[in-house]
């Protein structure tokens, strides 16, 4: 009986010492999360870009899945021409940091205004969900789904 005990203690132990350290990672990765909206928010392109992995993959809704560059080099032109964000708010963000504490999935709901070049705007509700990997260090968007959805849902 005492063996079990034992056990129990130092898995107990185990548990959280893995939860401290999930505790930093999440942490870290929530900084990088809302530094990340921050920068989209803001309209500064080259730090919003700077938080994907040159080989992150992008799908906006009912879109084709996509690559970075030419996200970046859309994103860019659209600044250029006048267009922009004006609101971006997340609520109800949810960190999952796996196991090896070197990926997370990352979710939110989002309310998103936008300025086109035309000067119309648009204001969407949708779902985003992000996977980052960390490499040296850093956090960085290996995947990117971001979904809108009707006021009514």
């Amino acid at each position: 009986m005492r063996k079990i005990l034992n056990c129990i203690v130092i898995l107990l132990m185990s548990f959280s010492a893995i939860a401290e350290h999930h505790g930093a990672e999440n942490a870290d990765i929530q900084a990088a999360k809302i530094a990340f909206e921050d920068a989209y928010a803001t309209n500064d392109v080259e730090k919003y870009f700077s938080f994907y992995a040159d080989d992150a993959k992008v799908y906006f809704g009912g879109a084709a899945r996509g690559e970075v560059a030419p996200y970046h080099k859309m994103w860019t032109a659209l600044m250029a021409a006048g267009g922009g964000v004006e609101l971006n708010k997340l609520t109800d963000l949810q960190i999952d940091v796996v196991p090896s504490g070197d990926v997370a999935v990352v979710t939110s709901f989002i309310h998103n205004r936008r300025r086109e070049p035309d000067g119309t705007r648009v204001t969407a509700k949708a779902f985003q969900t992000d996977v980052w990997r960390k490499t040296d260090g850093k956090w960085k968007i290996i995947s990117l789904h971001y979904s809108e959805f009707s006021a009514q849902e």
